[in-house]
């Protein structure tokens, strides 16, 4: 099998890796699937993705195809790198295979130039028109008009803060910062019409390739709130050189006034989902980062 066969049968190869006609080596994939590299026989290289067949959690239906929709929906907009799908099965995602390399600021000014370019892509709505995940948690893609603020607290906010306090990781003071949060929402300002965003984009869904260029990988992508992509870069540490990155986007477009104020607005959804998902060790950052963002909208009323 070479990547030509490959392209016109990717669902041969589910069978190649069961006779173990390709070489394959286990690779750090993250918290969800298994992950390997593949090696062809004309020495080009894949990487795989495949549900956990020990799993205690059922594979939800179309994981990887909304991945796939999202990786060649981002790929479209000819801006960022994305890998290319090359498999796209129930149980199986296959993608081009990115060397990696080290993170230098001359590729953070370049992510950060091709970043602006690909959420001026934009989007025909908010949401898409396909099944959403954060993570393994579903998330709702249901197009929508918007406005922004309308859209952020219902599809992103709320439904991260109910299985959250279902699941006893928020107290009834926190759910209630965020609560009130939400019903402030329209204070923040920064409605902007949808851009076409990664829409999980912490540090870890950057690989700073051998090639000198930052590719994105393992997207939530849909029509959304371009600064939301942006404020989720700076959690967790941030990435290398994130200065370089963040200075590059404002030449290349500057996000409205008040963008900072509303950094940790943005933020909260991708907390919210970790609370969520993996309990009350994230319960802090979540009324922190609520706490902050209601900070920041009562300055820019006053302000105002």
């Amino acid at each position: 099998m070479d990547v030509a066969y490959l392209r016109a049968h990717p669902e041969h190869l589910p069978a190649f890796l069961t006779h173990q006609r390709i070489r394959e080596t286990p690779v750090a994939g993250g918290d969800i699937c298994t992950a390997s590299r593949l090696t062809l026989e004309d020495g080009h290289s894949l990487f795989t993705k495949a549900w956990p067949e020990r799993s205690t959690r059922p594979r939800p239906d179309d994981f990887f195809a909304t991945e796939a929709a999202g990786l060649r929906w981002l790929r479209e907009a000819g801006s960022v790198p994305v890998p290319e799908v090359l498999v796209a099965l129930p149980d199986l995602l296959a993608l081009d295979w990115v060397e990696p390399g080290e993170p230098t600021r001359e590729a953070a000014a370049a992510f950060g130039h091709d970043l602006a370019g690909l959420h001026r892509a934009g989007a025909p709505a908010f949401g898409a028109e396909w099944t959403g995940f954060i993570g393994a948690l579903p998330q709702d893609n249901t197009p929508d008009p918007g406005p922004w603020p309308d859209w952020f607290a219902r599809s992103r906010l709320l439904p991260y803060l109910r299985m959250s306090v279902d699941r006893d990781a928020l107290d009834p003071s926190g759910a209630a910062l965020v609560e009130q949060l939400v019903d402030r929402i329209g204070e923040f300002g920064g409605d902007e019409p949808p851009a076409r965003v990664h829409g999980d984009l912490w540090p870890g869904n950057l690989l700073w390739g051998a090639d000198g260029r930052v590719w994105l990988v393992d997207p939530a992508a849909h029509g959304g709130h371009r600064e939301t992509d942006l404020a989720q870069l700076a959690l967790f540490g941030g990435p290398p050189h994130l200065d370089r990155i963040m200075a590059a986007y404002r030449e290349a477009w500057p996000p409205a006034d008040g963008w900072r104020e509303r950094v940790p607005l943005h933020q909260l959804h991708l907390l919210l989902v970790h609370t969520a998902l993996f309990g009350p060790a994230y319960a802090d950052a979540v009324v922190s980062t609520a706490r902050a963002a209601l900070s920041g909208v009562r300055r820019a009323t006053v302000d105002g």
